[in-house]
């Protein structure tokens, strides 16, 4: 009987398409203790890299998959027991895990769940991860999805139910984005967590995402736990309007990848999965219509079109706001829009996107904006 002590770290599942994911680095060390948070290992899903955060507690005995291996979701890739376990228990179970793997056996494991509902007669899907009591939406950017937040939705679901949903056009919602208004893409946020009968939550937004939780947040302040916003727009006036338009005007891969290379710190994360992806998005009927709408709220000429700042005055929950110091989008200089109403985290080595380029920053943010409330 394998000692209970003995803890399995598995490849997790970032997102409902992921399936394998290869480790490109492991930064930890056998021998070393490891806590919850901890960084573990860099891994290469077929979107983009991420880094595996311990959820484990007491001593990495053994790698199971080397640096430069593949592994299914679910399978073992690294045994964490304490010291005092003998190494005979640990050989076994590490043997067995790379039986597991060599033959395929490994149990599959819950991701997030997708799912649709119906809100003011407009179609917008959804996907939720973990059973807890309270509830974290992510509400994404312009251009993007719920997908954007599979480095993030998994690590806050061991405390939290986590819904992602793609807004009014975008992902794989209806694409009527309506008069493209603020106030109406807050509408239909509220009217998900209606739907959902969610009473309150934890709002986390990105961007666009980041005004339209604001305006939530200030129109129905019972209903916000806490509000975390991820480089948000509508703060400050800097914004990189060349690449909006270059976005939303592209009509090729080739037109397309060289706008996203402005959304990470480290050029190579806009890979030619994630163009392909993109442009299977933005050829769907109905695309270009709600981006072109929606630019129009985003932009006045070339600044900011949204000014979300004096909504903050309405917001009664705990605040947190992250940015990444090399946004080529919107500046980090737009959080001088923040002075006096909450200390910013500023993240080394991010862009546009903490929440895939650093998601432990953001995750650690949300945690902390949830402790508050």
């Amino acid at each position: 009987m394998t000692d209970e002590r003995i803890q399995r770290v598995t490849m997790p599942k970032w997102g409902l398409s992921m399936k394998t994911g290869k480790i490109t680095e492991w930064i930890v060390s056998e021998g070393d203790a490891i806590s919850p948070g901890d960084d573990l290992a860099e891994i290469d899903t077929d979107k983009i890299a991420g880094t595996l955060e311990s959820t484990w507690d007491g001593v990495l005995r053994r790698f199971v998959a080397e640096v430069g291996a593949d592994a299914p979701v679910g399978g073992t890739i690294a045994v964490v027991a304490p010291a005092e376990v003998p190494d005979a228990e640990i050989d076994a179970v590490v043997e067995q895990a790379r039986a597991e793997l060599a033959s395929g056996a490994v149990e599959e494991v819950a991701g997030p769940v997708p799912g649709t509902a119906d809100v003011h007669g407009r179609s917008i899907t959804y996907s939720s991860l973990g059973e807890r009591p309270e509830t974290v939406l992510l509400v994404h950017g312009y251009g993007g999805d719920g997908n954007s937040w599979l480095f993030v939705q998994e690590p806050l679901s061991a405390e939290h139910t986590v819904y992602t949903v793609d807004l009014p056009g975008h992902g794989t919602s209806t694409k009527d984005v309506g008069d493209g208004s603020l106030d109406g893409l807050a509408d239909t946020v509220l009217g998900f967590l209606d739907v959902q009968g969610i009473e309150r939550a934890h709002l986390v937004g990105h961007s666009l995402g980041g005004a339209i939780a604001t305006a939530v947040a200030a129109k129905a302040p019972e209903r916000a736990a806490s509000l975390t916003l991820v480089a948000p727009a509508g703060f400050g006036a800097r914004v990189n309007a060349e690449y909006l338009r270059g976005f939303a005007s592209a009509t090729s891969r080739r037109e397309l990848k060289p706008h996203l290379t402005a959304l990470f710190a480290d050029p190579t994360q806009a890979t030619r999965q994630l163009a392909d992806d993109l442009m299977k998005y933005k050829r769907l009927d109905g695309v270009d219509r709600a981006l072109d709408t929606l630019l129009g709220l985003l932009l006045d000429g070339d600044a900011q079109g949204i000014d979300a700042a004096p909504l903050l005055e309405r917001v009664t929950a705990p605040l947190a706001v992250v940015w990444g110091r090399e946004d080529k989008v919107l500046p980090v200089a737009n959080a001088e829009a923040l002075a006096g109403r909450v200390e910013v985290r500023y993240v080394d080595g991010a862009g546009h996107m903490p929440h895939m380029e650093k998601p432990n920053d953001v995750v650690a943010a949300v945690r902390d904006a949830a402790k508050g409330a």
